[in-house]
């Protein structure tokens, strides 16, 4: 048999060394361009998707939410977008000929709060200067002129038909009800007895006459509505004339300072139209009558901003977009990422009851403001908004941002809204989230490979060496100055990067999972400023590991209590066959520990099949199915070449009442039933993990430290023998990092860890006894484990076979007897 030894106190545990670095504290590490180690294929993969300028190229960062990816990400686009120019600012205006229909128009980085604040000015001086030129004493004249010709017209008609009445013995008279034609006698009106008194010929010539002169009275009277619309568009001419005179230097004002974009320069002689047909309204809102409101003093009140005023809004601007303060490109981190905070917003106010807006209630969003630039989004918080992603992938292949509510893409906006001119989109949008999410939308969404083509895949874990762990003083100096925290003690550094091969289980590994360490460090602070430290020691270090263990360590105890109680039977002690020790590995939340589990196997003659009890109750996930599987592959390899397995055996987790998975305790249920077939007893003293193939090899599991300390506690509680301990697959030593409890009790000869390759190794281990191979007629030698099994197995083969024939024999004289 392989002579099988413990493994040492130096290989259950790798130390790290900073001895090439000569420092007392992190202070002293030259920190101040640290940077996150071990993603060097992250930081080339986001260096390329950052510089790339093609559509398409996109960024999606995944790995593990403890890796600090957006803090990296960030850095590293802030560097590359302060070499990049500003962008162009953006604002919307009002289009005077559809209102609900804003324009949009790009200027120089700055230039859209100038714009908006000279049309603001404008806006302002727009009714004082209408005032004092309504005022003037030119226009006054000018109007008067305008004004007397009618009346001139008006008296020259009425006296030239006044004239002919008079030759004719009549008079023109206005009543209340207008004008009329009475015949008059000696300067008096007749009356109706005096008309009574003329003969029927005079008479009918009066009447004649009157009727005659009303003809032309009336033709006059329709004259004078067609006159004062000519008067009227005499007059409105004239005011144009005075408005474009007034306004003209305003507007070229503002003309002077954008005369560089002929958007702006179109936009403001549409403005200029606007304000001469409306000047009236400008002036006087309600009355609507700017002459009136000049004669009558009632100006408009000053205090009204330009965006209350009725008329006065349609010539302000409003900035969606503002980058005078930039330095390089905008980098925006959008933290809720709701298809309103994404892609912008219409606003709406209440006015008699119903809702209505204009182009001064448009708000912007994310990509707005990262236009030019760069937009980061958490990708679950985006997936798991309404319409947001529809929205960010259709503006992305548009290339175009348009502001619409979400409700309008599936006609459900039924009140007033605006269709804004869109705006268009440059951006670069970095998508930060896990790697389950990524592959999920490479595999359901048809359009996210072509928008995200850059994959930045963020790592958990590096490498371990002298290098690395220089690499990494630096980055924990580095971190702990960014976040205010003390400086630290070069062996607690020692301990803390030991501890991150602890947190990935392998002594060749570093975690790079930065927020995790980042964690660890604030609590080391707070154990060293609790204690008065203005450093960070190694007992805070330590203080701050154990704490986070006991804080999360309540369902632990418990189930330890409960074993040590008796309450789970569990035996640390002794031996018994078709019992072994597995160990199991519990995760809940930030709590992970193993504890030891009774595995129980029971044999007897049967059909060759190995029933997984679990399985048929349905608490064995499929991978934990799978091993029990690969069990009967083993014997029937091993043991049934000449004869059939002529057994059925039974496995069970004992006292287990929740599910199971994964194959780690393959190995142990073999021995179990190794030991149950042969009746071979099995050492209690030594618990079981690794996976086993259809060769009998043993295979690396995961677990592997809390799995030898869950079965230490126990032992340890009890009191160690130096009889006990853990076996485990040789492939795993180099997961090892153990607590010093456990180290120090295997140095002091108290604890044992096996390292195994095979089942015959652990066989051995465990019985105590040769696993014996077959000589040149296939015999196993006597006293071995194996022969011990082949001898039970042919006894269950041979009892089938009896039994089968006598069934057979009885089959066939039954058959005979009816036959006859």
């Amino acid at each position: 048999m392989k002579q099988l030894t413990t493994l040492s106190a130096d290989q259950l545990y790798q130390r790290a060394s900073l001895d090439e670095l000569e420092f007392s504290t992190t202070q002293e590490l030259d920190h101040d361009n640290y940077r996150f180690v071990g993603q060097e294929r992250a930081l080339r993969s986001a260096d390329f998707g950052i510089r790339i300028k093609q559509n398409g190229y996109n960024i999606y960062a995944l790995g593990p939410e403890e890796v600090d990816k957006r803090s990296l990400l960030e850095n590293l686009i802030e560097k590359e977008a302060k070499k990049q120019s500003v962008p162009d600012d953006w604002v919307y205006v009002c289009n005077f000929e559809d209102e609900q229909k804003p324009i949009v128009l790009k200027l120089k980085p700055g230039d859209g709060i100038r714009f908006r604040d000279k049309m603001n000015r404008f806006a302002e001086d727009l009714p004082n200067v209408l005032t004092s030129v309504f005022e003037s004493e030119e226009y006054q004249n000018r109007r008067q002129v305008i004004e007397e010709k009618v009346k001139e017209k008006e008296h020259e008609d009425f006296t030239e038909i006044q004239k002919k009445a008079e030759e004719k013995g009549l008079s023109i008279v206005r009543t209340p009800m207008g004008y009329s034609v009475s015949p008059v006698k000696d300067g008096e009106i007749m009356s109706m007895d005096d008309i009574k008194k003329m003969s029927e010929e005079d008479r009918k010539e009066l009447e004649q006459e009157v009727h005659n002169l009303q003809k032309e009275l009336q033709k006059i009277l329709r004259q004078i509505p067609e006159q004062q619309r000519k008067i009227k568009d005499e007059r409105d001419e004239l005011n144009r004339e005075f408005t474009e005179y007034a306004v003209k230097g305003l507007i070229e004002e503002v003309q002077d300072e954008f005369e560089y974009n002929s958007d702006v320069v179109s936009y403001l002689e549409s403005a200029k139209k606007d304000i001469i047909n409306r000047a009236e309204q400008i002036l006087n809102p309600a009355a609507g009558n700017p002459l009136m409101q000049a004669m009558s003093g009632n100006k408009p009140d000053k205090t009204t901003s330009p965006s209350d005023h009725p008329v006065l809004w349609r010539y302000t601007v409003n900035v969606m977009v503002n980058n005078a303060k930039l330095e390089g490109a905008p980098v925006i981190y959008e933290d809720h990422p709701i298809y309103n905070n994404l892609l912008g917003r219409t606003e709406h106010v209440s006015e008699m009851g119903a809702l209505t807006t204009d182009f001064t209630y448009l708000k912007p969003g994310s990509l707005h403001k990262a236009n030019g630039g760069y937009v980061i989004v958490d990708a679950l918080r985006l997936l798991t908004q309404p319409y947001a992603w529809d929205g960010l992938k259709r503006a992305l292949m548009s290339r175009k941002l348009k502001i619409e509510a979400p409700g309008e893409m599936y006609g459900l906006f039924s009140t007033v809204t605006l269709e804004p001119e869109p705006i268009e989109l440059n951006v670069k949008v970095v998508l930060v989230g896990s790697r389950l999410l990524y592959y999920m939308l490479c595999a359901y969404d048809d359009d996210f490979q072509n928008l995200f083509k850059v994959e930045v895949d963020f790592d958990d874990e590096m490498d371990r060496s002298p290098e690395t762990q220089k690499m990494y003083a630096v980055m924990i100096a580095g971190m702990l100055k960014k976040n205010d925290l003390q400086p630290m003690k070069k062996d607690a550094v020692v301990r803390l990067i030991e501890h991150t091969s602890r947190m990935v289980s392998d002594s060749e590994k570093l975690s790079t999972k930065t927020n995790d360490i980042l964690k660890l460090l604030q609590e080391s602070d707070y154990w060293s400023r609790k204690e008065g430290g203005e450093v960070i020691d190694l007992k805070a270090v330590e203080t701050a590991i154990e704490q986070v263990r006991y804080r999360s360590g309540r369902l632990r105890d418990k189930y330890r209590e409960q074993i040590l109680r008796n309450t789970i039977f569990i035996d640390t002690e002794g031996e018994a066959a078709g019992q072994v020790n597995g160990l199991s590995v519990v995760s809940l939340g930030n709590l992970v520990f193993a504890h030891p589990t009774r595995i129980t196997a029971r044999v007897r003659v049967g059909k060759g099949e190995v029933v997984n009890i679990e399985r048929e109750v349905e608490m064995s996930g499929p991978i934990h199915s799978k091993g029990v599987l690969i069990l009967s592959a083993f014997l029937g390899a091993r043991y049934a070449l000449d004869r059939p397995l002529s057994l059925s055996a039974s496995l069970v987790f004992e006292q287990a009442y929740g599910g199971v998975d994964g194959d780690s305790a393959s190995s142990t249920e073999l021995y179990a039933l190794l030991s149950a077939i042969g009746d071979i007893p099995i050492r209690q003293s030594i618990a079981v993990t690794g996976s086993v193939n259809q060769h009998g090899d043993i295979q690396p599991i995961g677990g592997v430290n809390e799995k030898i300390e869950g079965f230490f506690e126990i032992c340890n509680e009890r009191g160690l023998t130096g009889d006990q301990g853990v076996m485990i697959p040789k492939a795993n030593v180099k997961n090892l990092m153990l607590k010093a409890d456990v180290v120090e009790a295997v140095e002091n000869d108290e604890f044992h860890i096996y390292a195994i390759e095979s089942i015959d190794e652990g066989m051995s281990l465990l019985s105590g006894m040769e696993m014996g191979e077959r000589d040149e007629n296939g015999n196993y030698p006597d006293g071995t484990v194996n022969h011990k099994v082949a001898e039970k197995l042919a006894r269950f083969a041979s009892v089938k076979k009896q039994f089968t024939t006598q069934n057979d024999q009885a089959e066939l004289h039954a058959s005979t007897k009816d036959s006859k």
